[in-house]
């Protein structure tokens, strides 16, 4: 999905942003996220796109989720504490996963 041949992600590299686009589980939630710092961490912008996105924060039983970010084009998890610059390309597509905490 990364097309370093558009304009727009040569705008978002010039001006040090990253434009990124996410996703629920269910691909039926899509948002696209433009100049994303990439100084942030993972655990940044999930809190973020878990608002942005609509997504619940607790189970039917109350139970509160703990959401995860998936990358697409490397296909496995970012960790909380990465660096979105080290990790991110343009036009790459998070899918946000949650995960019941336990106790």
């Amino acid at each position: 999905m990364v097309n370093s041949n558009s304009a727009v992600a040569d705008t978002a590299r010039a001006n040090g942003r990253i434009d990124v686009w996410a996703t629920d589980v269910t691909r039926q939630r899509r948002h696209h996220l433009r100049g994303v710092r990439p100084d942030a961490t993972v655990r940044d912008l999930v809190a973020e796109l878990v608002d942005r996105l609509g997504l619940s924060r607790h189970s039917p039983s109350g139970a509160e989720y703990a959401f995860y970010a998936r990358s697409d084009r490397e296909g496995r998890y970012l960790l909380e504490r990465e660096i979105l610059g080290d990790v991110l390309q343009p036009g790459d597509t998070l899918t946000i996963q949650p995960s019941i905490v336990a106790g």
